[in-house]
């Protein structure tokens, strides 16, 4: 049975991946693409504080919140209190599936190999989070993939781009998930918004393609 939220994830077709060093940066870079009209953020629990700001943006109306790079069941439970949508894990981890499942999250599981996708889906994955993409065979990986598990959603992530997004979504991914070629946590640490914006509005742009 499909997840309610991957229809809008498929709409979307992009996962903005928000990973900073400080908590104060991520906000910013949440903000900026907010303005943008971009509605869907990942958190990962390597930014500081991410899930004090799960729970920020969590209350915000009409956005879609998840969090990243979710470790065990105690993170996956904070984040869910906090109010996540989604947990992204880049391993295969079915307690992460079981947390989610139980509070009514969708659930994204890492993988690459046909092994650890079998095992990704055996344990709950609602998506199968690609990880690392580009590393691994990029676009001709999830044509190969997506052909021996053409039921699965799946997410490229690591080396994504909105120039080659278009590849992964021809290849048969279901959305992908862009970090730090939308969210340069240099260009946001000087103050360069326009940049940001201008990486916003490519990702906005496959949307509309």
């Amino acid at each position: 049975m499909t997840h309610p939220l991957i229809p809008e994830l498929r709409r979307a077709r992009v996962v903005p991946v928000i990973r900073t060093s400080t908590a104060a940066l991520a906000a910013t870079a949440c903000d900026w693409l907010r303005a943008e009209g971009l509605r869907i953020l990942e958190i990962t629990l390597t930014t500081p504080d991410a899930i004090g700001l799960i729970r920020n943006l969590a209350a915000q109306p009409g956005l879609l919140v998840g969090a990243g790079t979710v470790p065990d069941t105690a993170a996956a439970e904070a984040c869910l209190a906090a109010g996540a949508q989604f947990l992204v894990t880049p391993w295969v981890a079915p307690e992460i599936a079981a947390a989610a499942r139980a509070a009514g999250a969708c659930a994204m599981l890492g993988a690459m190999t046909p092994t650890e996708i079998r095992a990704a889906r055996a344990a709950g994955a609602d998506v199968v989070k690609l990880f690392p993409a580009s590393s691994a065979g990029g676009p001709a990986h999830v044509k190969a993939v997506r052909a021996v598990f053409p039921d699965t959603v799946f997410c490229p992530t690591g080396g994504v781009d909105a120039a080659n997004a278009p590849d992964y979504l021809a290849a048969g991914a279901a959305f992908v998930g862009i970090g730090g070629k939308l969210v340069e946590e240099a260009r946001i640490a000087a103050g360069d918004r326009a940049a940001i914006q201008r990486a916003a509005r490519d990702a906005l742009g496959l949307m509309q393609a």
